[in-house]
């Protein structure tokens, strides 16, 4: 794999710095994909000074070029589509649906990228002073520093390095070490290839004991966006706080399905399938409880049940597979842990739990409250905790019973209902009669309370990689009060 085991800084693919090393493994296999020289501070620091030197430039560059550059990466994607699931699927364990999920979502996405460079609109506002005029034009923030996650990596690292560089903004992406290929590598070649300047795009990829705090606490960049748990996301948010830097988070999440009285059970439960155990769970938004009125509770988990017993696990290459490895045995070991507590504590195991290397098959739980770990913690993982409601305003509660507010779901027949009861539940995203792993490209993506800040997609991405300045134009003579 060409330039996959070196760093990419100011267009040049060079060898990392520090005396330590970064081993690549399939997650399925516990083959090494690749083993590279992990980047230290230095090298850090080259890849911000060089966004830098780059950014004013690519930031005056015309909006033509910019869009050229993006679709440019759009045709690549489109090109090389066979090639990028396999990484997805060898790299983080991402079954062949998984992995084409993601494929289509970051075209999406750099498609969506594309329209920027023509959407920086500024304004012309009226003023209160005779003969003034007020504009506010919009710019580029200037550096961003992209920090990518494991679970879709190619994805929510795109996210941000699109909309970023398509506002005129250069960034320094540091990959996943788990999947440093497609959180970081593969996004570099992909701009390198598609004609962006040397500088505008730079992969550092290197462990976060050596270059973490450095990345964010640079001078240069003017924002961090990062997409990964809530604990590393509040860490970045003091660091990022204490030199005034701006913040993308996206953290995690405990979702949930309400699935009421009136619910169509077979499509819940189809919906409930796809939204718990799509990438064996490891998404933010993945459905960490499912919520169920007392009265139909029982029929409801024995469709739930059915349908789950028709999911195949193991082997991800496999395109019949629809629950892959973990990411590796630490996730297992964590998850296992909670489970067991978990049964301790009255839950009752009613499906599944085998474990084969970092294979986990899908377990489904009944009897569980919201003070037991597997429904207070994000799983991250194939286990399904149901809960029994009394009834609408009790499932609301549940469902509202936690510090995280991503995504959810709602099942109801009457549509009104169901958009009343999601009006209800904290969180920045839910879907009625749908599932909680969506995500549209030009549709606002965020959470609430300890599930993140700030919102990508659209236009709310474009705000947040831009900045207004003010610039008041006295066209007449202004008198002041000192001197009339």
């Amino acid at each position: 794999m060409k330039n996959y085991t070196k760093q990419f800084i100011n267009g040049e693919w060079t060898e990392g710095s520090s005396e330590k090393t970064i081993k690549n493994i399939n997650p399925f296999s516990g083959e090494t994909i690749n083993e590279f020289r992990s980047a230290d501070e230095g090298d850090l620091d080259r890849a911000y000074l060089a966004a830098e030197k780059a950014q004013k430039e690519w930031a005056e560059t015309l909006p033509q070029k910019k869009q050229e550059v993006m679709d440019n990466v759009a045709k690549a994607l489109l090109e090389r589509k066979d090639e990028i699931i396999d990484l997805l699927v060898n790299e983080s364990g991402s079954t062949k649906v998984k992995a084409e999920v993601e494929w289509a979502a970051t075209l999406r996405i750099v498609k969506e990228a594309s329209t920027f460079p023509y959407r920086m609109e500024g304004k012309i506002l009226p003023s209160n002073i005779p003969g003034k005029e007020n504009r506010v034009y919009r710019t580029a923030k200037g550096v961003i520093g992209v920090i990518g996650p494991w679970n879709f990596p190619l994805h929510l690292a795109m996210r941000s390095v699109a909309p970023a560089l398509a506002t005129g903004n250069t960034v320094v992406i540091k990959p996943a070490s788990e999947a440093p290929i497609t959180s970081g590598f593969l996004i570099g070649e992909l701009f390198e290839n598609a004609g962006a300047p040397k500088g505008t795009v730079n992969v550092v990829a290197g462990r976060g004991s050596e270059i973490g705090d450095a990345f964010i606490e640079h001078r240069v960049p003017k924002l961090i966006s990062f997409t990964g748990s809530t604990e590393v996301g509040r860490h970045i948010g003091e660091l990022a706080g204490k030199h005034l830097k701006d913040t993308a988070l996206e953290l995690g999440g405990n979702n949930v399905m309400l699935v009421l009285a009136d619910a169509d059970l077979e499509k819940a439960a189809e919906s409930a399938a796809f939204g718990k155990f799509l990438h064996q769970g490891q998404i933010c938004m993945a459905l960490n409880r499912i919520i169920v009125e007392e009265s139909i509770h029982d029929d409801f988990v024995e469709l739930f049940k059915q349908k789950v017993g028709q999911l195949q696990a193991g082997d991800p290459s496999d395109p019949k597979t629809a629950v892959g490895p973990l990411i590796n045995s630490d996730q297992i070991e964590r998850i296992q842990s909670d489970l067991e507590d978990s049964l301790k504590a009255g839950a009752e195991k009613i499906a599944g739990g085998a474990v084969n290397g970092n294979v986990m098959e899908p377990v489904i739980l009944t009897h569980v409250t919201n003070d037991m770990p597997i429904a207070k913690n994000e799983i991250f993982g194939p286990v399904a905790p149901i809960l029994k409601a009394k009834d609408e305003a009790h499932a609301i509660e549940l469902a509202n019973g936690s510090p995280y507010g991503l995504s959810g779901s709602v099942f109801t027949k009457d549509l009104h209902r169901g958009v009343t009861v999601a009006k209800q539940i904290e969180t920045g995203m839910i879907h009625v009669n749908d599932q909680s792993v969506n995500d549209e490209a030009h549709v606002a993506f965020g959470g609430e309370k300890d599930s993140g800040l700030g919102r990508f997609g659209g236009e709310w991405a474009l705000d947040k990689f831009t900045t207004v300045k003010w610039i008041g134009v006295q066209e007449k003579d202004r008198s002041y009060p000192f001197f009339s």
